[in-house]
């Protein structure tokens, strides 16, 4: 998994250098995911990158009742991961990121809950690897790391080492 979030450590890292205008205008979550994607398209050739992407080959992505995702809107509380890494047809899926503004003050439970589903190895559309990230103008204030359904607390650390060591967070 270190080599996969290596990877979105060096997109984040063009991302920060190429962005700055954005960050600092302060636009919204939606410009800066489609950004990140662009990104990301560099770092993992062989797959697709999309944003809000709400399908698993032909099935429309859904939760179980009863949890506190929405699966049923297109106003961004839903189960449409703000970014994924992917092979369309397949499906295979690899990395799903849900992205926050470090001024977003929307309670962050429904991201968590959100990567804590998209990776549950029991549900048919399950990520390999989840990634939470909060944006601030000029790093990345806060990571976690998901997999199986749940956070992986020494990854979370060791991504947070990493964007550390790169002038992009702190540990």
């Amino acid at each position: 998994m270190q080599t996969e979030l290596n990877k979105l450590v060096a997109a984040l890292q063009e991302f920060y250098a190429q962005e700055a205008f954005l960050l600092e205008k302060d636009l919204g979550e939606r410009t800066l995911t489609h950004r990140l994607a662009v990104y990301l398209e560099k770092q993992y050739p062989g797959w697709q990158v999309d944003c809000d992407y709400n399908r698993l080959g032909e099935r429309t992505l859904r939760l179980p009742h009863g949890t506190i995702v929405s699966t049923d809107d297109t106003l961004g509380k839903s189960i449409f991961p703000d970014i994924v890494v992917h092979q369309r047809a397949i499906p295979n899926n690899l990395l799903a990121v849900e992205v926050r503004k470090a001024s977003n003050h929307q309670p962050i439970e429904h991201d968590q809950q959100k990567l804590r589903a998209m990776t549950d190895p029991h549900i048919w559309f399950a990520y390999w690897i989840g990634v939470l990230l909060t944006l601030s103008r000029k790093s990345v204030e806060m990571c976690e790391v998901y997999a199986a359904g749940r956070i992986e607390r020494d990854l979370t650390r060791w991504l947070a080492g990493r964007l550390s060591d790169k002038g992009l967070g702190t540990p």
